[in-house]
């Protein structure tokens, strides 16, 4: 099993209070020390160029991934799946950034609380092992009895294999 690893991409206490402002977090207490507290304003999708073409992620650059396994806006990713694969959780407003559809944002309650990240009517999830932003090692990994795939803007699945394709190439399409 992988250990579960988060990036954080700050430099010092200025990348700690720029990160802050942008993702809506604000710093409380008094004197030279301060606690992070979440309050995230919103989840935003945009898009980026990988290794396997355009593809959807968060604000952090994070690629956002299908189960294959789920059937419609219902998730099967549970228990020791959501350890490898967390569902990408929706705190606040769904905003639609550069390259990603409004119409296409939406969400799920998921069955032990929270609210889920829903594109195109897919649950989306990220992959525990991406650990820098734009990375797409879940690719087509075949995980908890189907396969995760990158999500493309139209909000289908990247099928391309990892390697296989340039950055800003199509290769979506259902393929599963």
């Amino acid at each position: 099993m992988r250990s579960k690893k988060l990036p954080l991409y700050v430099a010092g206490g200025a990348g700690v209070s720029a990160l802050a402002a942008v993702l809506g977090i604000s710093l409380a207490g008094s004197g030279g020390g301060g606690t992070l507290t979440a309050s995230p304003k919103s989840t935003v999708v945009q898009t980026r160029n990988t290794s396997i073409g355009r593809v959807l992620v968060d604000v952090q650059g994070r690629t956002l991934y299908l189960f294959a396994k789920d059937s419609g806006s219902k998730s099967s990713c549970i228990g020791s799946c959501t350890v490898d694969w967390p569902p990408v959780p929706v705190t606040g407003a769904v905003r639609a950034g550069s390259g990603a559809s409004p119409a296409a944002l939406g969400s799920i309650a998921r069955s032990g609380g929270g609210r889920q990240l829903t594109y195109n009517g897919h649950p989306v999830y990220y992959f525990d092992d991406d650990e820098k932003a734009g990375q797409t090692k879940g690719q087509a990994i075949d995980e908890f009895g189907a396969k995760w795939y990158a999500l493309a803007a139209d909000g289908r699945a990247v099928t391309t294999a990892p390697g296989a394709a340039k950055a800003g190439s199509g290769g979506s399409g259902y393929g599963y």
